[in-house]
């Protein structure tokens, strides 16, 4: 066997998969301007940053315009974001006291804001709002660079590379703005020593299509400018000067990604179909507000499965009815015309919350968890089931309990809905008369009593993480019990098999969620079982529609 002789590889995240070929190009901005000059006129100072300011805020509506063919409306909308926030008051007036208070100029002003607001977004718990800490850097940048070009300092606004033909971008992070204006001609790849795989760049480089490794850290320094490397966005690992047996193995993986890329495009906006003409609904997974831009790239059909959990995992206290209100009708306006499950809470097992205060348990996984905690305490499920309720009329909304085991919970559940769509139209609160209601399967007892729950529903939902390790008596969280985890046993398949049967049998769908929706090992079977709605990963949305479609 050759030894390949390679000078350094590095290893990051993989934000988008793929390989790339190229000369590491390390990402060269304006000079940024730290320094505190003192100023006499304070109020000309203010009128310099507020001619900066909405000249900002014009060229982020030219670059929204120009983003809506690149990225699509659901992407090029942060732009518009981004004019909203250069118009937060919160942020102007501590630009301008600041100016006013230390007699400073407005770059310094604008720096030392953006940083505070950075910092304060980072420590936040959500996801999403950590987000915001790049839209603060990346709008404050812009107006900086103009104040400097208002001033003479900088001819030109913009970022520049240092080496010509194809090259692999490097830096710290990128911005939106940054990563949109790149030609996906000549950046054939990203790294990034910092950066996030829910970053608005990493969404945009997906929509791009450029392959883009981010968390590098330290290794990624400025000797490596100018020396060809070879990314590989499917592991995560860069090779820096790579000699020609690495070179040409990579270039032939290449070859075989490039025409599975090509293919799987070609199903992009279709239906999702089998040969035989069986529509299947394809919808992907979310976790919170941050990926719905994900999911729609990923041209799912809609949400199969909302976790509400992390609502409350990333709060410090019981999410009121108004903010839980807030964040579903974001989720469902995200999603306009498309359906979105959303789960109601299922708190307890290996997620919860140090402000639930629940007791120590031999076995969480079977104890006070999901539906059983939300019927011992219902104040806490009617805030949420309000909540959904007055978000419904902002979309398509469907709701779905997890861990039902009888058919008693699903009457109460239903009950407390209409105990209060009573309220709300007591209230005159709107809501829609067309919300789905539907349970999760993920019990061996919701399983074998399927014929008798499916009358109470709309539709079933299949969590197969939790159904395999119920039937199969093996804990999930147990590394030692791998082996035992079977989602092919029998037992699980049969349970599967008797809930899609009793299920159209009453005359409802049936999906599933768990991550057996995504093994392209099993979809041949679920397909012949009869299932009606699969839930994904966004990144597997292209390559099931594809496999979809070559079975009968």
């Amino acid at each position: 066997m050759i030894r390949e002789k390679i000078s350094a590889v590095l290893q990051g995240t993989t934000a988008n998969k793929g390989i790339a070929f190229g000369k590491i190009s390390f990402l060269k901005r304006a000079t940024d301007t730290d320094a505190k000059v003192h100023v006499d006129n304070t109020d000309s100072e203010i009128e310099r940053f507020e001619k900066a300011r909405l000249h900002a805020i014009a060229q982020l509506s030219a670059l929204y315009e120009a983003s809506l063919e690149k990225l699509g409306e659901q992407n090029a909308v942060v732009f518009q974001i981004h004019q909203m926030m250069l118009d937060d008051p919160d942020y102007v007036s501590s630009i301008k006291k600041l100016i006013v208070k230390e007699e400073a100029n407005a770059e310094y002003a604008v720096t030392k804001v953006a940083r505070r607001f950075e910092k304060q977004f980072l420590e936040m718990d959500n996801d999403y709002m950590r987000g915001r800490a790049a839209d603060v850097i990346d709008i404050s940048r812009r107006v900086k660079e103009i104040l400097m070009m208002h001033a003479g300092k900088l001819k030109k606004h913009g970022i520049s590379f240092d080496n010509s033909g194809p090259i692999i971008l490097a830096t710290d992070d990128l911005v939106p703005s940054e990563t949109v204006q790149l030609d996906s001609k000549k950046v054939t790849g990203i790294i990034t020593s910092l950066g996030s795989t829910r970053s608005h760049t990493a969404i945009f480089a997906r929509t791009m299509g450029i392959p883009t490794i981010v968390c590098v850290g330290d290794s990624l320094t400025p000797d490596l400018e100018g020396k060809y490397a070879i990314l590989d966005g499917n592991s995560g690992y860069i090779y820096i000067e790579p000699d020609e047996g690495t070179i040409t193995r990579y270039s032939e993986m290449k070859k075989t990604d490039d025409a599975q890329h090509s293919h799987l495009e070609e199903f992009r906006g279709k239906e999702t179909v089998t040969r035989s003409g069986r529509s299947i609904r394809l919808y992907a997974n979310s976790g919170s507000l941050a990926d719905i831009d994900l999911i729609k790239a990923s041209d799912a059909e809609g949400i199969g499965l909302f976790r509400s959990e992390y609502i409350y995992m990333q709060a410090h206290d019981y999410p009121t009815e108004d903010e839980q209100f807030a964040i579903y009708k974001k989720v469902l306006q995200g999603m306009g015309k498309k359906k979105a499950i959303i789960r109601t809470l299922d708190i307890g097992a290996d997620k919860t919350a140090e402000y639930f205060m629940l007791k120590p348990e031999e076995n969480p996984a079977m104890g006070v968890r999901a539906i059983r905690l939300c019927l011992t305490n219902k104040a806490l499920f009617k805030t949420q089931l309000r909540a959904l309720y007055r978000a419904s009329v902002f979309g398509n909304l469907s709701i779905m309990v997890p861990m039902i085991t009888s058919v008693e919970e699903v009457i109460e559940c239903k009950r407390i809905i209409e105990d209060i769509k009573v309220e709300l139209k007591a209230q005159e609160l709107e809501f829609a008369d067309n919300v789905e209601f539907g349970i999760m399967v993920e019990t061996p007892a919701a399983a074998l009593i399927s014929d008798e729950l499916a009358p109470l529903v709309d539709f079933f939902s299949i969590g197969t993480n939790d159904l395999t390790q119920f039937t199969l008596a093996a804990d999930r969280q147990n590394a030692d019990l791998g082996t035992y985890l079977n989602p092919y046993h029998h037992a699980v398949v049969r349970l599967i098999e008797t809930t899609i049967k009793n299920g159209h049998a009453a005359g409802i769908w049936v999906g599933i969620c768990g991550e057996l929706a995504s093994d392209e090992k099993f979809l041949g079977k679920l397909i012949q079982l009869g299932i009606d709605e699969m839930s994904v990963v966004p990144s597997s949305v292209l390559t099931l529609r594809a496999k979809i479609a070559s079975l009968g």
